[in-house]
């Protein structure tokens, strides 16, 4: 049974229903409570302005919404009923103003949109008419900003397709992609191309068996420009797949619905993940024990298909219990992983225009498969009834949706119009008291939650994360939370704050906060153990580095002038240089800190070290005492250095006053030998004369006897 068949029967036995009861129908009349705060937005009243939105929303920068209804608009148009054959409208979601920028009229211009549109960055509208077109088999169209409707594709029913109901997508070259549910080689449905001059080109044609069959969502474009979708029926039990088509037109069935377990009949699109991974909803198959009006067809599930092919049921609708049945929209998916959606009947079982079914749900469905009801619809008077279209997000956590049936307006009597509705969600939103920051400087960050159903109440939780790493956890006052820390690494870090809900309230998360935070800033200060020195004296330079938090880490190099001789490590903030090497004159001495990923560089003041020549002490010692006349006597002088170093240069020897000769200095002694003493005594001295490095000294006198 095909989608307009399967929903003509429940309509035709909605009219049986209400003919039995004097045209009286069942609905609720009171709204159960929710996790979230929903706001009626807009009820359809059919001609002129829209009646029964089957398609989901899109949405401009402004936060205006655009959609499609089925029906309203121009009256008249197939048979020459009343109903109209459907509108594109634009909603005002400020002032809940709604403008038809067009309405089909069933001929040429389509008729019946059902899928919802795709918007260009100029503001033009692209969809898809099941009915009207040139040969009555459906239209892609374009409505541009001045609501001039341009068909840009009318469907013969033959190799092209027909009938087109699912949302388009567009490319970056202004190109754009769908499927017909119908013709095509085998009658079985299309994939289909159409250029930006309306030149369409059918990518590939269904057969059924075991490519699948009747695709009635639109696709999902992936980065290499492989398309995926699903079809309703086919494949290799005849209850749908999932598949690509890749750019050369080849179709690859990633996975073929079994209709039990598994799921069966996807009606809904897909969506993609980072990792390729891809999800869905099925309108049948799952719990076949299910509140269902066909016994063991099951109420449908979600799920998912991995990258190789691998089909997991995330979740089985049971049909009671309040969690919706019968799937009709694809998912949203927020960037924590979690899904969104709705199912066409379930919630309430008391309210039901199709039969004690319930008049759906709004549900999310979190990584670890737990379902939540956001909203359960009230029918006529309320909140609208039978969403079978998918949901949108805002910037501020708002979900946006159409409900097929339903509203406050009983001009569409006894089912009513359609609604737009808005689900807002715990929106937390997070703040940085400083950004950019300085490393180690406290940050003070803070998560302020809000919902249109107020406040969250004091003392529930809100976590604050770096990437993947909690924080620390801290409890809402008056709607927001802090927390201080100054562990933030230098550099960029990405912080999330997440409010973790309560019975009333559902939990969210505030999007990344690009935190900056830059290094702490130095000082590096030098001082020396010494100074004045002498030339050899060992001399300790130390440098300090200092910083406003921490202990810097890392490196300092010691200049000298523009020599850079030791680069030493820090430890506690302390680095020591020891040198024995510094010349004669005065030395600038510097210390930089190299820094490192936390810690800025920094340069110490100019520290003039002086050096002055090293003291010298000289001894002698005769090699003969006493000498004969005329005997060889050898005269060794030692110099001794006062700290490091071999003193060099010349030796004189003197005799009284008068110079003998003089010797160089070898391993710290010169010497000098003379046989030319006369016989007495003899004060024999010798003086070092110094150099650049070394003060000039002189022996003690020596008293060589000579006989």
């Amino acid at each position: 049974m095909n989608k307009r068949m399967h929903r003509r029967n429940w309509m035709l036995g909605i009219r049986g229903r209400v003919a039995a009861v004097g045209m009286a129908i069942m609905f609720v009349v009171t709204i159960p409570a929710t996790r979230t705060a929903q706001a009626q937005l807009y009820s359809f009243t059919g001609a002129p302005n829209g009646a029964q939105p089957w398609a989901g929303l899109v949405r401009d920068e402004q936060g205006n919404l655009y959609g499609t209804t089925a029906g309203g608009g121009i009256n008249g148009g197939l048979g020459g009923g009343t109903a109209g054959l459907g509108t594109v409208f634009k909603l005002d979601t400020t002032t809940g103003e709604e403008t038809v920028l067009y309405a089909f009229t069933g001929g040429g211009d389509g008729g019946v949109p059902e899928a919802a549109l795709v918007r260009d960055a100029r503001g033009n509208l692209y969809g898809t008419t099941q009915y009207g077109g040139a040969s009555e088999n459906g239209t892609v169209f374009k409505v541009d900003r001045s609501g001039q409707e341009t068909v840009l594709h009318s469907f013969t029913g033959g190799a092209d397709g027909a009938y087109p109901e699912g949302v388009l997508v567009l490319d970056a070259q202004g190109n754009v992609y769908g499927t017909a549910s119908g013709g095509g080689a085998s009658g079985s449905g299309t994939v289909f191309k159409v250029d930006a001059t309306g030149n369409e080109t059918t990518l590939y044609s269904f057969t059924g068996t075991p490519d699948g069959a009747s695709p009635y969502a639109g696709l999902v474009l992936d980065e290499q420009g492989n398309l995926y979708g699903t079809t309703l029926g086919g494949g290799a039990s005849g209850r749908g797949t999932m598949f690509k088509v890749d750019t050369t037109g080849n179709e690859t069935v990633l996975y073929s619905s079994t209709g039990a377990g598994d799921g069966g009949s996807p009606y809904a699109g897909l969506v993609r993940d980072r990792k390729g991974n891809l999800y869905g909803t099925t309108f049948q198959g799952g719990n076949p024990a299910c509140h269902s009006y066909r016994a063991g067809y099951g109420c449908g599930t979600v799920f998912k298909v991995d990258t190789t092919g691998k089909e997991t049921v995330l979740y089985s609708f049971t049909g009671s219990g309040g969690d919706g049945a019968y799937p009709y929209a694809g998912l949203a998916r927020d960037w924590l992983g979690n899904l969104y959606g709705t199912t066409f009947v379930g919630g309430d079982l008391q309210c039901g225009f199709y039969g004690p079914f319930g008049c759906g749900t709004v549900f999310k469905l979190d990584s670890t498969g737990k379902e939540t009801v956001l909203l359960t619809f009230g029918g006529m008077g309320f909140n609208g009834a039978n969403p079978a279209a998918g949901l949108v997000w805002d910037a501020q956590n708002n979900l946006y949706g159409t409900t097929y049936l339903g509203g406050e307006n009983d001009l569409c009597y006894p089912v009513g119009c359609g609604t737009v509705f808005q689900i807002s969600v715990a929106a937390t939103t997070l703040s940085s008291s400083q950004n950019p920051s300085t490393y180690g400087g406290p940050v003070n960050f803070t998560a302020t939650v809000t919902s249109l159903a107020g406040t969250p109440p004091d003392g529930e939780t809100v976590t604050f994360m770096k990437d993947t790493t909690v924080l620390g956890t801290t409890t809402l006052s008056g709607g927001s939370a802090s927390f201080v820390t100054g562990s933030l690494p230098a550099g960029a870090s990405w912080i999330k704050a997440v409010y973790g809900g309560d019975s009333y309230f559902l939990d969210s998360a505030s999007k990344w906060l690009k935190q900056a935070v830059g290094k702490a800033p130095t000082t590096t200060a030098l001082s020396s153990s010494q100074n004045p020195s002498n030339f050899g004296q060992l001399v300790t330079f130390v440098a300090t580095v200092l910083a406003s938090v921490g202990s810097p880490t890392g490196s300092v190099t010691f200049n000298n002038g523009t020599t850079a001789p030791a680069t030493v490590p820090l430890s506690s903030g302390t680095a020591w240089y020891t040198t024995i090497k510094l010349a004669v004159g005065t030395e600038p001495i510097t210390a930089v800190y190299n820094g490192n990923s936390s810690f800025t560089t920094s340069t110490s003041n100019v520290l003039s070290q002086t050096v002055n020549q090293a003291n010298t002490a000289t001894t002698l010692v005769s090699s003969l005492n006493p000498s004969n006349v005329g005997q060889s006597v050898t005269f060794t002088a030692s110099v001794t250095p006062q700290f490091a170093f071999e003193p060099t240069g010349p030796v004189t020897f003197y005799d009284g006053t008068t110079k003998m000769g003089a010797g160089y200095l070898s391993e710290d002694a010169a010497k000098f030998t003379t046989s030319r003493l006369t016989s007495g005594t003899h004060s024999i001295t010798a003086t070092y004369n110094g150099n650049a490095e070394f003060d000039s000294s002189s022996s003690a006198p020596l008293t060589q006897t000579v006989n």
